[in-house]
């Protein structure tokens, strides 16, 4: 296993010294945000800089190239400016999956209300309707079909935070807490286990998006 604590650390470091004062805020998103990671989980770290041109990503793509598993190492990088005018469904999502390494990310915390959530669950079931379909009848593809499962997660945390106001975090606390999170989840298992094959996870996913498309 990666010692993520050192690599946050060389991390933090490389940034401040290639970067300066600019980050306004550095985060851990993904499995290792979540206390999930296996030996094999990507790194997603979130850095925004107070502003962001497209040679400061050539910067930053250097400063990465620096640092130990580089193959491993995924992300999001914007400008403050940028984030704060984003698509608010999305950064409903993006501030409760993100862990604060540095700084803080409550200049778009007031952005975030129950509209957003909302919006969060209706376009998150559209966007699974449409491509659990089109993959289903064209791409047959399991690897759009596991990441369908990824986003059916998102969906079911808004859900349940718009009924509770708590954001369940991890795979376990989902699973305590919401049926049918335990069928998603379970279902997520089964299919990366081969115990059910793509048409009939492809069926479960798509009786989750249609549902909520129909009662919403």
């Amino acid at each position: 296993m990666i010692g993520i604590d050192a690599f946050v650390k060389a991390f933090t470091e490389k940034t401040d010294c290639t970067f300066k004062n600019r980050a306004v805020f550095i985060g851990l998103q993904g499995s290792y945000g979540r206390g999930e990671a296996a030996e094999t989980s990507d790194i997603d770290v979130v850095l925004i800089l107070d502003t962001l041109c497209i040679s400061d990503l050539d910067t930053y793509k250097n400063m990465l190239d620096t640092l130990p598993y580089r193959n491993l190492i995924c992300g999001f990088i914007s400008g403050k400016d940028e984030l704060t005018n984003w698509e608010e469904s999305e950064l409903f999502q993006f501030l409760h999956d993100t862990t604060p390494i540095k700084g803080n990310l409550d200049f778009i915390f007031e952005k975030i209300d129950g509209k957003a959530v909302s919006r969060a669950i209706k376009i998150g079931a559209c966007n699974i309707y449409h491509t659990c379909a089109h993959n289903y009848v064209h791409e047959q593809s399991t690897e759009i079909l596991r990441a369908l499962f990824k986003s059916a997660r998102f969906v079911l945390q808004a859900i349940l935070f718009s009924e509770t106001g708590e954001y369940l975090k991890s795979k376990n606390e989902l699973l305590s807490r919401s049926a049918k999170a335990t069928e998603i989840l379970q279902a997520e298992r089964k299919f990366s286990d081969g115990e059910i094959d793509f048409n009939r996870a492809s069926a479960i996913l798509f009786d989750f998006a249609q549902k909520i498309l129909r009662h919403n």
